[in-house]
């Protein structure tokens, strides 16, 4: 009998892990992965940037989060000898209607406390030789880092305080009763007082399994990702994102320069057919026929339908993804984009069509389930594995 279950082992749930055994040292802690190691999907796919928090909704959880995850990683990685690097983000506008949404998110940025500094297009060019822009946005606290290496050392405290971490181990079934609840695997049942989920793609999948109908659904995005070649490892100096479409659910395509010094182009994102499914062949009829039966879903491909054509239009053909990095990098060429592994990113979906844009929990007397960490969860983390504990401090009392 533990104390406390934790299911999924990314970067949310061994900081949930590492600061509950902080708080609760005597504390009888197991973690349940289903893969053969830490990491394993969202949190060791993803850019590997530290963000700062420019685009988020000033007083929601992400924008609070993000600014106090943008320190608590930095810190984290000084305490624990992880190389990062405080390089920068440059926000490129290039045309007229860019500006115009870049000013808006000058006033975002400024909402949220973050420190940033405008450019012109003579100090843009000053910065960065190789961008092309009228104007841009300098948030000097953005960086990079690998977040597989942060949660990697996050598990090793778990097992220096006494916590266990049980690899290869999938929930098949969850059983809540006035008492405990019992979690179902193929390595056997496990028993504790209380349960906290992470399980990122999975998330309403666990829900269901507790007996609750979730009013959401898990759509995966794939989002492809290029690497350029090793002679243009210099091509940027800071991390170079364009301005984004508010019409848009996500970032578009950037530069990242990543800390073993390469850099890589993108994401698109285009939807998955498979949860886990990082190659364009992966296909799970179980999880298409889920994503397609459901109606909200259908309503968001439904508003999307153009710009999600040529998403899967640039997924295909490497010329209109090209086109996308040209926009502010002239330089690249297509023979520059070589292979890299794409990531998955585990978007909640509402019944009524709409991207929940915010963290969601769902909440039980003795447990408590993260269905939506939205990016940027990776460097909220820490805040993040803060929040749950809260939570569970009032919803276990």
């Amino acid at each position: 009998m533990y104390d406390y279950i934790i299911i999924g082992g990314g970067i949310v749930g061994m900081s949930t892990a590492m600061q509950l055994l902080q708080q609760k040292p005597d504390a009888k802690l197991l973690v349940l992965e289903k893969e053969a190691q830490v990491a394993n999907h969202q949190t060791g796919h993803n850019s590997g940037v530290i963000h700062a928090g420019v685009y988020y909704t000033p007083g929601s959880l992400k924008a609070k989060f993000c600014l106090e995850g943008n320190k608590a990683t930095k810190a984290f990685c000084d305490e624990n000898n992880i190389p990062y690097d405080e390089c920068g983000k440059l926000l490129v506008a290039t045309n007229d209607i860019e500006m115009e949404r870049m000013k808006a998110l000058w006033e975002r940025t400024e909402a949220n406390g973050i420190e940033r500094h405008w450019l012109n297009a003579d100090e843009l060019k000053e910065r960065e030789p190789n961008i092309t822009g009228i104007g841009g946005i300098f948030v000097p606290s953005s960086g990079i880092v690998s977040y597989r290496r942060v949660t990697e050392v996050m598990a090793d405290k778990v097992r220096e305080a006494g916590g266990l971490i049980e690899f290869n181990c999938e929930v098949k079934a969850l059983k809540e009763s006035d008492s405990e609840v019992t979690v179902t695997t193929n390595k056997g049942a496990f028993t504790s007082q209380y349960m906290i989920s992470c399980s990122g793609l999975m998330a309403d999948r666990i829900v269901r399994m507790l007996g609750i109908k979730p009013k959401f659904k898990i759509c995966p995005f794939r989002g492809e990702y290029y690497l350029l070649k090793p002679e243009h490892n210099k091509v940027v100096n800071h991390l170079i994102y364009p301005i984004p479409d508010p019409s848009m659910p996500f970032l578009g395509v950037h530069l990242t320069r990543m800390i073993d010094g390469t850099v890589t182009v993108g994401p698109n994102a285009v939807m998955a057919w498979k949860r886990e499914g990082y190659k364009k062949t992966d296909i799970s009829l179980k999880d298409s026929l889920e994503a397609l039966t459901y109606p909200g879903i259908l309503k968001v491909l439904k508003a999307n339908l153009r710009p999600g054509l040529i998403e899967m239009k640039n997924s295909i053909f490497k010329g209109g993804y090209l086109k996308e990095v040209n926009k502010y990098c002239p330089i690249i060429r297509k023979s520059d984009l070589g292979a890299y592994p794409a990531g998955v990113r585990a978007q909640a979906v509402s019944e009524d069509g709409k991207l929940v844009d915010d963290f969601l929990f769902v909440k039980t007397k003795r447990t408590i389930n993260v269905c939506n960490a939205p990016s940027p969860a990776a460097t909220s983390a820490i805040p993040i594995g803060k929040h749950i504990l809260e939570e569970a401090e009032a919803t276990f009392a």
